[in-house]
């Protein structure tokens, strides 16, 4: 069974989180999938992605047996570098790093039955990439959410500008899909610019932020062909060829 099911539904793109048994928590093989086929959609015709939940949850967070090793490459604006927008149909649990991606999406719709929750300090876990949160929804309400380690249900998460619209849990899915209707018909141009200049120049970024962002880019070089290239090149004693990609 696949991590991560993809369907096409009009130019809006759902990726459903696909371990039901492990309420949707994301290991190595979600991660991996996640990161290509956001990817593919961001290269695609597509316009809008909904990312959502199979079965009863939304998303455990981080599955703690087998943790991605770069968590950061599967989170909105960082790893995940779309300017298309993207939606969050929350339904039942949302924990730890999926609280982190709802909050770094752009839109979310809720069940009634939703609870979010990042309750890392009582672990003593934590990537430091929730402190974006902070600058998403208002402050007291950001440490509310990260210091107490409560779990929040809809109504209050709606309250706090985690979320948009709350939503009998069976009509999750359509009411996203409603919100990506109005998206289509927008000028992807101004759609795009828009979150771009938001997510680049107007938020401010947090020091998890700022290092997941430089270690992007310094990835760039690593999984580079130059890279292989220049380390050939070094073994083989000539001179390298480099293509820049």
């Amino acid at each position: 069974m696949s991590e991560l099911k993809i369907e096409q539904n009009g130019r809006t793109t759902i990726f459903t989180l696909n371990r039901p048994d492990k309420a949707n928590s994301i290991n190595t093989p979600m991660a991996r999938q996640l990161e290509e086929e956001f990817a593919k959609f961001d290269a695609s015709d597509q316009m809008v992605a909904i990312v959502t939940g199979a079965g009863r949850n939304f998303c455990g967070g981080a599955d703690l047996i087998d943790p991605p090793a770069s968590l950061w490459r599967v989170i909105p604006t960082l790893g995940i570098r779309t300017n298309k927008p993207i939606i969050c149909a929350v339904n039942g649990v949302c924990v730890g790093a999926a609280l982190v991606f709802t909050a770094m999406a752009d839109l979310c719709v809720a069940g009634e039955s939703a609870r979010f929750h990042y309750p890392e300090g009582r672990f003593a876990l934590s990537g430091g990439l929730v402190a974006a949160l902070a600058t998403r929804i208002p402050h007291k309400f950001a440490m509310e959410i990260m210091l107490l380690c409560q779990a929040i249900p809809a109504k209050r998460a709606a309250e706090m500008g985690l979320i948009n619209k709350i939503v009998p849990d069976e009509e999750i899915l359509d009411a996203a899909l409603e919100m990506a209707r109005e998206l289509e018909i927008m000028g992807p141009l101004v759609t795009t610019r828009l979150k771009q200049f938001v997510n680049d120049f107007t938020l401010p970024h947090s020091p998890a932020e700022q290092m997941a962002r430089a270690m992007r880019e310094v990835a760039v070089i690593n999984e580079s062909e130059d890279m292989q290239e220049g380390l050939a090149a070094f073994r083989e004693k000539r001179p390298p060829q480099f293509k820049g990609r």
